[in-house]
Protein backbone atom coordinates (compact mmCIF):
# COMPACT_ATOMS: atom_id res chain seq x y z
CA UNK A 1 0.00 0.00 0.00
CA UNK A 2 1.21 3.45 -1.14
CA UNK A 3 -0.01 6.95 0.40
CA UNK A 4 1.66 9.82 -1.17
CA UNK A 5 1.45 13.50 -0.82
CA UNK A 6 3.76 16.37 -2.09
CA UNK A 7 3.71 19.56 -0.96
CA UNK A 8 5.91 21.31 -4.14
CA UNK A 9 5.67 21.00 -7.57
CA UNK A 10 9.22 20.56 -7.73
CA UNK A 11 10.52 17.39 -8.28
CA UNK A 12 13.87 16.27 -6.45
CA UNK A 13 14.01 12.62 -6.46
CA UNK A 14 11.79 9.53 -8.49
CA UNK A 15 12.14 5.81 -7.77
CA UNK A 16 10.43 4.23 -10.75
CA UNK A 17 9.17 0.74 -10.00
CA UNK A 18 12.12 0.00 -7.72
CA UNK A 19 12.17 -3.60 -6.18
CA UNK A 20 15.22 -3.89 -3.92
CA UNK A 21 16.60 -7.43 -2.70
CA UNK A 22 18.62 -8.83 -0.09
CA UNK A 23 19.23 -12.42 -1.08
CA UNK A 24 15.92 -14.45 -1.00
CA UNK A 25 14.42 -11.61 0.36
CA UNK A 26 12.13 -8.61 -1.02
CA UNK A 27 12.54 -5.18 0.79
CA UNK A 28 10.93 -3.28 -1.78
CA UNK A 29 8.28 -4.47 -3.77
CA UNK A 30 7.84 -2.00 -7.36
CA UNK A 31 8.08 1.29 -5.42
CA UNK A 32 7.23 4.14 -7.26
CA UNK A 33 7.19 7.82 -5.78
CA UNK A 34 8.78 11.34 -6.29
CA UNK A 35 10.31 13.54 -3.62
CA UNK A 36 10.09 17.22 -3.64
CA UNK A 37 11.22 20.29 -2.59
CA UNK A 38 10.95 21.53 0.51
CA UNK A 39 10.32 18.22 1.92
CA UNK A 40 11.64 16.11 4.90
CA UNK A 41 11.18 12.60 4.55
CA UNK A 42 12.15 10.10 7.93
CA UNK A 43 12.45 6.42 6.17
CA UNK A 44 11.65 4.07 9.15
CA UNK A 45 11.26 0.58 9.60
CA UNK A 46 12.12 -2.28 11.65
CA UNK A 47 16.16 -3.30 11.50
CA UNK A 48 16.75 -5.07 8.29
CA UNK A 49 13.61 -4.21 6.95
CA UNK A 50 15.95 -2.42 4.02
CA UNK A 51 16.49 1.38 5.28
CA UNK A 52 20.37 1.82 4.44
CA UNK A 53 19.93 -0.14 0.86
CA UNK A 54 16.77 1.85 0.24
CA UNK A 55 19.56 5.25 0.72
CA UNK A 56 22.62 3.46 -1.00
CA UNK A 57 20.21 2.85 -4.30
CA UNK A 58 18.69 6.25 -4.16
CA UNK A 59 22.20 7.60 -4.03
CA UNK A 60 23.09 5.54 -6.96
CA UNK A 61 25.63 3.50 -4.78
CA UNK A 62 23.01 -0.10 -5.25
CA UNK A 63 21.52 -0.88 -8.08
CA UNK A 64 18.22 -1.75 -7.77
CA UNK A 65 16.77 -5.09 -8.80
CA UNK A 66 14.02 -3.52 -11.06
CA UNK A 67 13.04 -0.42 -11.73
CA UNK A 68 15.66 2.96 -11.76
CA UNK A 69 15.73 5.85 -9.91
CA UNK A 70 15.72 9.78 -11.15
CA UNK A 71 17.39 12.65 -10.13
CA UNK A 72 15.63 16.21 -11.11
CA UNK A 73 14.06 14.02 -14.03
CA UNK A 74 16.98 12.24 -15.21
CA UNK A 75 18.30 8.39 -14.60
CA UNK A 76 21.08 8.28 -11.93
CA UNK A 77 22.86 5.82 -14.73
CA UNK A 78 23.27 9.28 -16.73
CA UNK A 79 24.63 11.77 -14.73
CA UNK A 80 28.80 12.41 -14.30
CA UNK A 81 29.95 11.86 -10.94
CA UNK A 82 31.05 15.30 -10.24
CA UNK A 83 28.12 16.94 -11.11
CA UNK A 84 25.91 13.83 -9.38
CA UNK A 85 28.15 15.02 -6.24
CA UNK A 86 26.77 18.48 -6.29
CA UNK A 87 23.38 18.17 -6.86
CA UNK A 88 23.34 14.95 -4.00
CA UNK A 89 25.09 14.60 -0.91
CA UNK A 90 24.71 10.85 0.88
CA UNK A 91 25.80 10.50 4.58
CA UNK A 92 26.44 6.51 5.51
CA UNK A 93 25.66 5.18 8.25
CA UNK A 94 29.28 4.91 10.17
CA UNK A 95 32.46 6.57 8.89
CA UNK A 96 36.07 6.01 10.41
CA UNK A 97 38.64 8.46 10.30
CA UNK A 98 41.84 7.17 8.62
CA UNK A 99 43.52 9.67 9.19
CA UNK A 100 44.85 12.68 11.92
CA UNK A 101 43.63 15.68 10.67
CA UNK A 102 41.78 19.34 11.79
CA UNK A 103 37.54 19.36 12.01
CA UNK A 104 37.83 21.93 9.24
CA UNK A 105 40.19 20.17 6.97
CA UNK A 106 37.75 17.34 7.42
CA UNK A 107 34.78 19.26 6.96
CA UNK A 108 36.61 20.41 3.75
CA UNK A 109 37.05 17.36 2.12
CA UNK A 110 33.22 17.17 0.89
CA UNK A 111 33.89 20.61 -1.28
CA UNK A 112 35.81 18.61 -3.59
CA UNK A 113 32.78 18.18 -6.19
CA UNK A 114 33.27 21.99 -6.39
CA UNK A 115 36.87 22.37 -6.88
CA UNK A 116 38.58 23.38 -10.34
CA UNK A 117 42.18 23.61 -11.71
CA UNK A 118 44.34 22.01 -8.86
CA UNK A 119 41.92 21.68 -6.62
CA UNK A 120 43.18 23.99 -3.58
CA UNK A 121 40.52 25.15 -1.31
CA UNK A 122 39.11 28.79 -2.50
CA UNK A 123 37.82 31.16 0.73
CA UNK A 124 34.59 30.20 -0.44
CA UNK A 125 35.20 27.16 0.40
CA UNK A 126 36.42 27.46 3.68
CA UNK A 127 33.53 29.97 4.31
CA UNK A 128 31.05 27.16 3.76
CA UNK A 129 32.89 25.09 6.04
CA UNK A 130 32.69 26.98 8.90
CA UNK A 131 28.86 27.74 8.42
CA UNK A 132 28.63 24.46 8.29
CA UNK A 133 30.48 24.04 11.70
CA UNK A 134 28.62 27.00 13.52
CA UNK A 135 25.05 25.99 12.07
CA UNK A 136 25.42 22.87 14.34
CA UNK A 137 27.23 24.12 16.68
CA UNK A 138 30.70 22.89 16.06
CA UNK A 139 32.35 26.22 15.56
CA UNK A 140 35.35 25.89 18.44
CA UNK A 141 35.81 22.80 17.21
CA UNK A 142 37.50 23.91 13.61
CA UNK A 143 40.85 23.36 15.22
CA UNK A 144 40.50 19.84 17.01
CA UNK A 145 41.85 16.78 15.87
CA UNK A 146 39.47 14.88 14.37
CA UNK A 147 40.59 11.91 16.01
CA UNK A 148 40.36 13.23 19.94
CA UNK A 149 36.44 13.63 19.44
CA UNK A 150 33.71 11.09 21.10
CA UNK A 151 31.16 9.29 18.75
CA UNK A 152 28.52 11.89 19.19
CA UNK A 153 30.95 14.31 18.43
CA UNK A 154 32.34 13.01 14.72
CA UNK A 155 28.79 12.16 14.26
CA UNK A 156 27.87 15.80 14.77
CA UNK A 157 31.35 16.81 12.29
CA UNK A 158 30.40 14.48 9.40
CA UNK A 159 26.71 16.23 9.12
CA UNK A 160 28.70 19.32 8.88
CA UNK A 161 30.86 17.84 5.85
CA UNK A 162 27.44 16.59 4.21
CA UNK A 163 25.82 20.06 4.80
CA UNK A 164 28.92 21.78 3.33
CA UNK A 165 29.20 19.68 0.56
CA UNK A 166 26.08 22.52 -0.62
CA UNK A 167 24.26 19.53 -2.63
CA UNK A 168 20.52 20.54 -2.51
CA UNK A 169 19.24 16.96 -1.53
CA UNK A 170 20.58 15.02 1.37
CA UNK A 171 20.77 11.46 2.14
CA UNK A 172 21.03 10.92 5.89
CA UNK A 173 21.52 7.23 6.68
CA UNK A 174 21.19 7.40 10.70
CA UNK A 175 22.64 11.01 11.33
CA UNK A 176 20.99 10.85 14.78
CA UNK A 177 23.13 7.83 15.78
CA UNK A 178 25.96 7.96 19.18
CA UNK A 179 23.76 11.31 19.72
CA UNK A 180 22.00 12.47 23.52
CA UNK A 181 18.82 13.54 23.21
CA UNK A 182 19.87 17.61 23.12
CA UNK A 183 22.17 17.41 20.34
CA UNK A 184 19.91 15.34 18.35
CA UNK A 185 17.24 17.90 18.57
CA UNK A 186 19.74 20.35 17.28
CA UNK A 187 20.72 18.61 14.31
CA UNK A 188 17.12 18.04 13.20
CA UNK A 189 16.14 21.71 14.00
CA UNK A 190 19.64 22.63 11.73
CA UNK A 191 18.44 20.30 8.98
CA UNK A 192 15.13 22.03 9.15
CA UNK A 193 16.04 25.68 9.10
CA UNK A 194 18.66 24.28 6.37
CA UNK A 195 15.79 22.93 3.90
CA UNK A 196 13.60 25.81 4.11
CA UNK A 197 16.56 29.06 4.24
CA UNK A 198 15.14 31.76 2.44
CA UNK A 199 18.57 32.70 0.97
CA UNK A 200 18.82 29.62 -0.90
CA UNK A 201 18.99 29.68 -4.70
CA UNK A 202 18.18 26.10 -5.26
CA UNK A 203 15.37 23.86 -3.89
CA UNK A 204 16.53 21.62 -0.95
CA UNK A 205 15.22 18.38 0.10
CA UNK A 206 16.08 15.67 2.38
CA UNK A 207 15.84 11.90 3.68
CA UNK A 208 17.04 10.48 6.79
CA UNK A 209 16.60 6.94 8.33
CA UNK A 210 15.71 7.06 11.86
CA UNK A 211 14.55 4.79 14.91
CA UNK A 212 13.02 7.70 17.00
CA UNK A 213 9.56 7.81 15.85
CA UNK A 214 8.28 10.44 17.97
CA UNK A 215 11.50 12.41 16.74
CA UNK A 216 10.51 12.04 13.24
CA UNK A 217 7.00 12.58 13.90
CA UNK A 218 8.00 16.14 15.12
CA UNK A 219 10.78 17.27 12.68
CA UNK A 220 10.03 15.03 9.48
CA UNK A 221 7.17 16.76 7.00
CA UNK A 222 6.94 13.11 5.40
CA UNK A 223 7.40 9.28 6.72
CA UNK A 224 8.70 6.45 4.42
CA UNK A 225 7.96 3.19 6.86
CA UNK A 226 9.05 -0.19 5.50
CA UNK A 227 7.74 -3.36 6.62
CA UNK A 228 10.84 -5.50 5.83
CA UNK A 229 8.32 -7.43 3.58
CA UNK A 230 8.14 -5.38 0.55
CA UNK A 231 5.64 -3.09 1.88
CA UNK A 232 5.94 0.40 2.00
CA UNK A 233 3.52 3.21 3.35
CA UNK A 234 4.53 7.17 2.49
CA UNK A 235 3.04 10.76 3.24
CA UNK A 236 2.75 13.01 5.00
CA UNK A 237 4.13 12.16 8.43
CA UNK A 238 1.48 12.21 11.02
CA UNK A 239 -0.71 10.07 8.50
CA UNK A 240 2.04 7.51 8.16
CA UNK A 241 4.01 6.85 11.84
CA UNK A 242 0.04 5.92 13.38
CA UNK A 243 -0.47 3.27 16.03
CA UNK A 244 -1.52 0.93 13.29
CA UNK A 245 0.54 1.40 10.54
CA UNK A 246 3.84 1.83 12.90
CA UNK A 247 2.10 -1.39 15.42
CA UNK A 248 2.06 -3.32 11.97
CA UNK A 249 5.11 -2.57 11.07
CA UNK A 250 7.43 -3.06 13.94
CA UNK A 251 5.15 -6.43 15.16
CA UNK A 252 4.78 -4.74 18.80
CA UNK A 253 1.60 -3.09 19.49
CA UNK A 254 1.84 0.91 19.83
CA UNK A 255 -0.47 3.54 21.39
CA UNK A 256 -0.49 7.33 20.42
CA UNK A 257 -0.72 9.24 23.94
CA UNK A 258 -1.67 12.91 24.19
CA UNK A 259 -0.78 15.77 26.33
CA UNK A 260 -3.01 18.98 25.06
CA UNK A 261 -0.97 19.58 21.42
CA UNK A 262 1.67 16.90 21.79
CA UNK A 263 1.55 13.59 21.03
CA UNK A 264 4.20 10.05 21.17
CA UNK A 265 3.70 7.04 20.32
CA UNK A 266 4.87 4.52 23.39
CA UNK A 267 4.77 0.72 23.61
CA UNK A 268 1.03 -0.39 24.61
CA UNK A 269 0.65 -1.54 28.46
CA UNK A 270 0.80 -5.41 29.34
CA UNK A 271 -2.86 -5.67 29.74
CA UNK A 272 -3.47 -3.77 26.38
CA UNK A 273 -1.14 -6.11 25.01
CA UNK A 274 -2.99 -9.08 26.42
CA UNK A 275 -6.65 -7.98 25.62
CA UNK A 276 -4.85 -7.99 21.49
CA UNK A 277 -3.59 -11.42 21.54
CA UNK A 278 -7.30 -12.69 23.40
CA UNK A 279 -8.60 -10.53 20.43
CA UNK A 280 -6.09 -12.02 17.60
CA UNK A 281 -6.77 -15.90 19.00
CA UNK A 282 -10.66 -15.81 18.90
CA UNK A 283 -10.44 -13.44 15.80
CA UNK A 284 -8.53 -16.49 13.89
Amino acid sequence: MIRAHSTSSVAMLSAQRVTLRAGARTLLDAFTHTFHAGEIWCIAGPNGAGKTTLLSTLAGLLQPAAGHVELERVRLADWQPQALARRRALMPQSATDAFSASVLDIVLLNRFPHLTGWGWERDEDRAAARASLDLLGLAEFAARDVLSLSGGERQRVALAAVLCQDAPLLLLDEPLSHLDLHHQIDCLDALRAWTHETAQQLPRCVLFSCHDLNLARRFATHALLLDGAGGVYAGPVRDVLTPELASRAFGYPLILIRDGEHEALIPAPRSHRESQVGHDTKSG
